[in-house]
């Protein structure tokens, strides 16, 4: 089948607004929806599951409810999750730390981390995360105890996973804000961890 000339010389944008009038006009979707999801997908980002993280350290009710059920824990804290795939949450803890991949593409929980990094897409990531996560790891300066034991995870189309790191030694008597503060995008892959840096935490 040939695509007509006129179809090829039509910008995106047209044939994207000719999309959402088909659409519409089906009842499938409406622009006004489609529009608050736009938004909610651009506001993600490693924010969000810095929010969480802070939260869990904080409160043991809701921890267990990010363990649990991590879609239940975002959206605790108004972070949308309609329309995403499951969230699982893993707890790093002494003797266990957990690293997450997508060994096929780039399956990423978006909705609590924003769009992936470009080296968490990349062959060489995906390959020696499996390979060897030790020594990945040590590279961005996550040196562990020989006795701990690397969890490494498959991140999917149909499950997305962010690890709960440990919260740092020296941060007790802190606020959600300023341990949210600590938590990088990293933190929340298991490729690094969470550190003070001297940072001082604002009580409250």
């Amino acid at each position: 089948m040939t695509t007509p000339p006129d179809l090829l010389a039509t910008s995106a944008e047209a044939l994207f607004a000719a999309l959402l009038d088909v659409l519409a006009a089906k009842g499938i979707v409406r622009e006004a929806e489609l529009a608050a999801r736009i938004a909610a997908t651009d506001a993600a980002s490693p924010a969000q599951g810095a929010r969480m993280v802070a939260r869990a350290w904080v409160d043991p009710t809701y921890r267990a409810l990010m363990l649990a059920d991590g879609t239940r824990a975002a959206e605790a804290l108004d972070i949308p999750m309609l329309g995403a795939p499951p969230l699982g949450v893993l707890e790093n803890r002494p003797g266990r730390h957990h690293l997450v991949v997508c060994t096929l593409c780039s399956c990423y929980p978006r909705a609590v981390l924003g769009y992936p990094p470009f080296w968490f897409k990349s062959a060489a990531y995906r390959a020696r995360a499996v390979r060897d996560p030790r020594r990945l790891i040590a590279e961005w300066g996550t040196v562990l105890a020989p006795e701990t034991e690397i969890v490494v995870v498959d991140s999917t189309a149909d499950y997305r996973w962010m690890v709960l790191p440990q919260r740092p030694s020296g941060t007790e008597g802190w606020g959600e804000a300023a341990l949210a503060s600590l938590v990088r995008e990293g933190d929340m892959i298991g490729i690094t961890v969470p550190k003070t840096g001297g940072q001082t935490g604002a009580m409250r």
